[in-house]
C-alpha cells in the first residue's frame, strides 16, 4: 500500500470541500455514505489504494453497506468508476457544465431574464431566502424553472411546496419532486386548486379518525386501511352517512376486517347506489327476498317431510297386507 506525502505533514494539512457540496448534496446523502464520501476525499489526496475490506474496516461499517454507499456515489456523480478504481469528481466543474449545457439547464441569470414576470422572480427568491438561508444551490433555480413549465404551477403555489416539505424536514430534491408530482396529479395549479386540496385532506383525516374510533382501531390505521377509506370517499363519493350504515353491518360479523366492510360498500357502488335511502331500500328489499326464499324453502321442506311420511304409512300398510295373507288359510 503506497501513500504520497503532501508538503504539509498530516498533523497540519487540511481536506477541502467546495461550498456547492454543502448546497447540492449533503441533504440527500445518507449518513453512513457521507462518512465514506469524507473518507474517499480524504484518500484521494494521497493518491491510497484501498481495499474495500480495508475501508469496511477502518470506518466500522458493514461491508454490504460501504459498496452499497460507493455504488450510491457513483450514481449521484460524486465519484466516477475507472479501470483501475475510482476518481473522486470534482463538484465545482460538474455543476458548471451542468449549468451551461444548452437546451438542458439555466443558470440563476437565465431563469430570472425567462421567466413569465417579475411575480415569478420574486418568488424564486423567496424561496432561496426563506429556505436555504439566501445560499440556495445552482441546479434548484433549474428545478424550480422547469417545475414551474412541467407543472404549471403560479407562484403561491410553487412557495407552498418548498414550506410543505421545509415544514417536514424534508428539503431533498427527490422529495420536493415527489410532493409536486402528487399535487399535479390532483391538478393543483393555483391557490385555490391548492386550498381545496387542503379542505379535502382535511375533512378525509377526519373521515380516517371517526372510522378508526367506531372500529375501535386506538393505534391508528394501516396505510392498506386508509387506501380503502380515500377510496370510498375520492372515487365513489360516499360520505360518513353511507359508511356508518356498511359500519353498523359488521355487528353481524364476527372480527370483521377492512375487506369485508369495502366488498359490502363496493357492492352498493357497483349497484349505483348514491344516498342512504336507496342502499336502506336495497337492505330492505334484499331483507324480504332472504325471509320469502326461508320461508320458501321451510316450506318445502316440511312438504318433503310429509311425503316421507306418507310413503312410510304405504309401505308399513303393505307390509301389515302381506302379513295378514300370510296367516290366512
Amino acid at each position: 500500500m503506497k501513500l504520497e506525502q503532501n508538503e504539509k505533514s498530516l498533523l497540519f494539512s487540511e481536506t477541502t470541500i467546495p461550498d456547492i457540496f454543502f448546497s447540492e448534496y449533503l441533504s440527500e446523502l445518507p449518513s453512513e455514505y457521507l462518512k465514506i464520501y469524507m473518507y474517499l476525499i480524504f484518500l484521494s489526496k494521497y493518491h491510497k489504494d484501498a481495499k474495500l475490506h480495508d475501508l469496511s474496516k477502518k470506518l466500522n461499517i458493514p461491508l454490504k453497506t460501504l459498496n452499497d454507499g460507493i455504488k450510491y456515489l457513483e450514481e449521484h456523480n460524486l465519484i466516477i468508476k475507472k479501470t483501475t478504481g475510482y476518481i473522486v469528481n470534482d463538484l465545482q466543474e460538474l455543476t458548471l457544465h451542468n449549468l451551461y449545457t444548452p437546451n438542458l439547464t439555466m443558470s440563476k441569470e437565465k431563469v430570472e431574464q425567462t421567466a413569465q414576470n417579475k411575480s415569478r422572480s420574486k418568488a424564486i427568491e423567496h424561496i432561496n431566502n426563506m429556505y436555504f438561508q439566501g445560499i440556495m444551490g445552482p441546479s434548484w433555480y433549474n428545478d424550480i424553472d422547469l417545475w414551474f413549465k412541467k407543472y404549471n404551477f403560479d407562484e403561491q403555489v410553487m412557495i407552498a411546496l418548498f414550506d410543505y416539505c421545509y415544514n417536514r424536514s424534508a428539503m431533498h430534491r427527490n422529495y420536493v419532486q415527489t410532493v409536486a408530482e402528487a399535487w399535479s396529479s390532483n391538478k393543483i395549479q393555483t391557490w385555490n386548486d391548492l386550498d381545496k386540496y387542503y379542505e379535502k385532506q382535511e375533512s378525509l383525516n377526519k373521515f380516517k379518525k371517526t372510522i378508526a374510533k367506531k372500529l375501535g382501531k386506538y393505534n391508528g390505521l394501516t396505510q392498506y386501511e386508509e387506501a380503502y377509506i380515500e377510496n370510498w370517499v375520492l372515487n365513489f363519493g360516499y360520505d360518513m352517512s353511507i359508511i356508518e350504515i356498511a359500519l353498523k353491518r359488521t355487528t353481524l360479523k364476527q372480527n370483521p376486517t377492512f375487506e369485508y366492510i369495502n366488498s359490502i360498500i363496493t357492492d352498493w357502488h357497483e349497484r349505483k347506489l348514491k344516498t342512504p335511502s336507496e342502499i336502506t331500500a336495497f337492505l330492505d328489499q334484499r331483507k324480504k327476498q332472504e325471509k320469502s326464499v326461508k320461508e320458501l324453502k321451510s316450506q318445502v321442506n316440511k312438504s318433503n317431510y310429509n311425503q316421507r311420511n306418507y310413503d312410510n304409512l304405504d309401505f308399513l300398510y303393505a307390509n301389515n297386507t302381506n302379513n295378514i295373507g300370510g296367516l290366512h288359510v
